[in-house]
């Protein structure tokens, strides 16, 4: 365990939840950005997606990874993901339910850092990807294929998933089997460093749907909207998904926080490298000794950051702040979103004009651009206006806070330059879903197959 957990084995006490996640507060010298995203594979040859087993499936990959220094991960003697030593470039690869590969990067100190480890592993999948007849797809919702085509992953956790999720809503499967994203991951500095940075994750999540939106197909037709993967949160589970209203309220803090994840039903618990059913139950009764599936034990801070990754809203909390609203896409976008972020919340005096922009939100307002982004994109009104020109001035801000930082690629560029592929977007007007459905429509005579060459890594 780190070394902040080292004053309690085990948890009993809703105070100590609060200073675990306390103890992610970092000077700002120390702040790092980790950046994680997803691909669905898919047979080259006949866009088909990959099962786990077999010549050309997903475990091939895995194994072939490993002659890059990845070291396997394993639940009992099934492979299922890998992780590298730091002094090798740390991070690691994992399965997400439906075979989507997922690099979760190391911790890194700027964004060239980041785009140079997206690049490095993206070559890596191509050069296994090239000897198995596999291909990469990056796109938010899997354009031809449905829950009766997408494979499932020998994941202990999933398996449970896949049971509980159609009780709590109807969009639960696809969520887990069909969809991808890329997210990234940033620090804090202090307890009320955490509530600003949230409150702008939040208000702000919206945009970034919009910025990046890549998923306007669905059973090999246009849906309508524009990133389906995120109108398909808005049905997965109301228990942990969502807005997060309390954030904006005047004693949002730690507290608050460790309660709604206390009122959070439980999933699993993980013991001796296997997943114990705790579907429904809940913390409060763990930390008491009374969790009817591992009666008389109580949590370890382990167990208290598992069920953290089970909740699922637009902006999420750890030891870190984790934004959650994007669509996964070209790999100039894996590299973009972590400028986005890291341009608004990581010069202070950014932060604190971003801060001032969204005071005045109401709920109401953020509600209805987080229902309208993945419709319509930069023509969600906002305001008498639009998303389109509300993205024209935060990425202003962004770039300004990125030129603050001043960190420079060694060759007279700084971190600004990873912008540019979203300046394009707001110059246009046109998002990266509004792009492919003009070709479905015209040059590729509404045939979607064209997308997995278009948009292979």
């Amino acid at each position: 365990m780190p070394a902040a957990d080292a004053n309690f084995e085990y948890l009993e006490h809703a105070n100590q939840l609060k200073d675990w996640m306390e103890a992610g507060c970092k000077p700002a010298e120390d702040w790092r950005i980790g950046t994680e995203h997803e691909k669905f594979g898919f047979r080259t040859a006949d866009h088909t997606p990959l099962s786990y087993d077999g010549p050309d499936g997903i475990r091939a990959m895995l194994e072939g990874l490993m002659r890059f220094g990845w070291q396997g991960k394993y639940e009992g003697d099934v492979l299922v993901g890998l992780s590298r030593s730091a002094e090798a470039g740390g991070g690691s690869v994992t399965l997400e339910p439906g075979g989507q590969l997922e690099l979760s990067g190391a911790q890194l100190a700027n964004i060239h850092q980041t785009c140079a480890e997206v690049n490095k592993h993206l070559a890596e999948v191509r050069t296994v990807a090239g000897e198995l007849g596999q291909s990469y797809l990056g796109i938010g919702y899997t354009p031809s294929w449905g829950l009766k085509d997408a494979p499932q992953m020998p994941k202990g956790r999933y398996r449970l998933m896949t049971d509980y999720m159609p009780t709590r809503g109807t969009r639960g499967l696809e969520m887990m089997y069909l969809t991808a994203t890329v997210q990234v991951n940033l620090d804090f500095g202090s307890p009320a460093d955490m509530i600003e940075k949230l409150k702008i994750a939040l208000a702000l999540q919206p945009l970034a749907t919009a910025l990046f939106a890549n998923s306007p197909f669905k059973n090999a037709r246009p849906t309508g909207n524009l990133s389906e993967r995120s109108l398909v949160w808005l049905d997965t589970d109301p228990d942990r998904t969502g807005m997060l209203p309390m954030a904006f309220e005047p004693d949002f803090g730690f507290e608050r926080y460790v309660d709604y994840a206390l009122d959070t039903p439980m999933y699993f618990v993980q013991r001796d490298g296997g997943f114990v059913n705790a579907l429904g139950m809940s913390f409060r009764d763990f930390m008491a000794g009374n969790l009817p599936a591992l009666p008389g034990e109580k949590p370890t801070p382990a167990d208290w950051e598992d069920h953290l990754t089970t909740l699922f809203p637009e902006a999420r909390v750890k030891r870190f702040i984790e934004m959650r609203g994007a669509d996964a896409g070209s790999w100039q976008s894996l590299c973009a979103l972590p400028a986005f972020w890291v341009g608004l919340l990581y010069d202070a005096d950014t932060q604190r004009q971003v801060a001032d922009m969204i005071t005045d939100w109401t709920q109401a307002e953020r509600d209805a651009l987080r229902y309208g982004a993945p419709v319509s994109g930069l023509a969600t009104p906002f305001r008498g206006a639009s998303l389109r020109e509300l993205a024209g001035q935060v990425l202003k801000l962004a770039q300004r806070g990125l030129a603050a930082r001043n960190f420079s690629d060694g060759s007279g560029g700084d971190e600004t330059q990873f912008l540019h592929t979203l300046q394009e977007t707001v110059a246009q007007g046109q998002t990266p879903a509004d792009v492919l459905l003009a070709k479905y429509h015209g040059e590729w005579g509404e045939d979607v197959g064209p997308i997995f060459d278009t948009l292979a890594f």
